[in-house]
């Protein structure tokens, strides 16, 4: 399975930032053009949740912390991120 575009982008962004710390939806959408309702069904997308009847990669995790939603890069996304070509 491959990653949409912005599937991509999101998980490229969250590559670069450490896996503990994650990255708040409101930045991650600020930081691709994105509203966070998009965000969200990408990333339920690229999580573990089974959606209609297949499981997902399990690439990202999001997890809320207090009143903030907070996505984090999974081992299985990082695997992901390095296995795209690389651009200079």
């Amino acid at each position: 399975m491959n990653p949409s575009p912005l599937g991509a982008s999101i998980l490229h962004e969250l590559a670069e930032v450490p896996s503990a710390d994650g990255m708040s939806l409101p930045r991650l959408g600020k930081r691709l053009g994105q509203g966070v309702s998009a965000l969200m069904r990408e990333l339920s997308l690229m999580g573990d949740a089974v959606i209609g009847g297949v499981p997902g990669p399990g690439w990202v995790k999001v997890v809320r912390m207090d009143d903030r939603w907070l996505a984090h890069l999974t081992p299985a996304g990082r695997t992901q991120v390095e296995s795209f070509p690389h651009h200079e």
